[in-house]
């Protein structure tokens, strides 16, 4: 079995997509996924699996629809995904609550980082399915504007973090 996180889209934000962290693990659990377990209110699911990436996704969005009556996204990672993530990270010296990791499906356009509009000092950093930013002074005044919002979720370096932690303990 592969330990897993399931991050979702647009759950518990800004006051939408309410989804009690208790219902999500009872889902990752109908969806037959072992040592499920959900970390902070924002939509993380850990669990393992021996499914494979898309079946987990698959079966996880088809469970969020008869739930919630509208689409919820899912994006999914293994544990080793994660801690490479973290390993990774671009901006060692960043604020870890105002450098995101944007988690995508697929690896985005090699030219996502020129596609981007209004920068005022951010950094960005593009990965296999993952565009960190580091947005210096705050997210809230930020005007950077990233395309595709739909086709992606974001978590702070500190929640990746965690979950990478939480993963990869026996």
């Amino acid at each position: 079995m592969t330990s897993y996180a399931a991050l979702l889209r647009a759950v518990n934000v800004g006051g939408t997509g309410a989804l009690p962290m208790a219902t999500l693990k009872a889902i990752g659990e109908d969806c037959g996924f072992a040592d499920c377990r959900t970390y902070i209110a924002s939509g993380n699911l850990l669990f393992a699996s021996s499914l494979p990436e898309s079946a987990i996704k698959a079966a996880l969005e088809t469970r969020l629809v008869e739930w919630a009556g509208k689409p919820i996204e899912v994006f999914v990672r293994t544990a080793d995904e994660l801690i490479a993530i973290v390993a990774a990270n671009p901006f060692h010296d960043a604020n870890g609550s105002r450098h995101m990791v944007f988690f995508y499906d697929a690896p985005p356009p090699p030219d996502l980082i020129e596609q981007c509009r209004d920068r005022q000092g951010e950094r960005l950093a593009l990965r296999a399915r993952e565009l960190h930013v580091d947005y210096g002074e705050g997210i809230r005044t930020s005007k950077l504007k990233i395309p595709g919002k739909t086709e992606r979720t974001a978590r702070n370096i500190n929640t990746v973090r965690k979950l990478a932690t939480l993963l990869a303990k026996p």
